[in-house]
């Protein structure tokens, strides 16, 4: 029997789910997002190393209840959108990139566009999603000197994650290429591209 996670109550309408990995928060999520909800689950927010439940105030037991019973599902499991991504690489980190890894711009743009990527959790911006692929073997530091301004649609990378910029903002993350998908449409009915436990797959443009 797997070991219950640690559930701390985060406010009157609200539980934390403290996990030890994002491997492990990933297969709760899936987990949570397939089994049925009571009713009363008003959202539910990956993290890094956490689960935030929100909830109607009268439904805490019941919300409890269901987080200590809900199994994880493994990586494999079926689930999310699929979102296609068409990047121009040559991003201004590109070759630093490649320099880090010891290996080619081209097997870095190879290795990038045949990863299977996952949206773990969204932060940072409206429309960021975090997204990871454990053996893309790309996983590279923060630039040392963060820049001040990071062009939207711009396709970085940062320790194990790799991300699209919805709008110009500060960054440190590696760009190695750019890209015109619209991230974030606040106009839109679902206004983001990428919502937590999608698949994206980026593509040469």
């Amino acid at each position: 029997m797997r070991p219950s996670p640690e559930i701390l109550p985060f406010g009157d309408a609200a539980f934390l789910v403290e996990l030890g990995s994002l491997a492990d928060v990933l297969a709760l999520h899936r987990g949570l997002v397939a089994s049925a909800a009571p009713g009363v689950v008003v959202d539910i927010v990956p993290a890094a190393r956490t689960i935030l439940v929100t909830f109607e105030p009268e439904g805490g037991a019941e919300v409890r209840a269901w987080l200590e019973r809900t199994e994880p599902h493994g990586a494999d499991d079926d689930g999310g959108r699929l979102v296609r991504i068409d990047v121009a690489y040559g991003g201004a980190d590109l070759g630093a990139v490649a320099a880090l890894l010891k290996v080619s711009e081209t097997e870095v743009v190879r290795r990038h566009t045949a990863a299977p990527w996952r949206a773990a959790f969204t932060g940072f911006a409206p429309g960021f999603a975090y997204l990871v692929a454990p053996d893309a073997r790309l996983q590279v530091p923060r630039r040392a000197e963060p820049r001040t301004a990071v062009p939207a649609g711009s396709v970085g990378l940062a320790g194990e994650f790799s991300g699209v910029y919805p709008r110009a903002s500060p960054g440190g993350w590696q760009l190695i290429g750019t890209t015109t998908a619209a991230l974030w449409d606040p106009a839109a009915a679902e206004p983001a591209l990428i919502r937590p436990g999608d698949r994206v797959i980026f593509r040469e443009a």
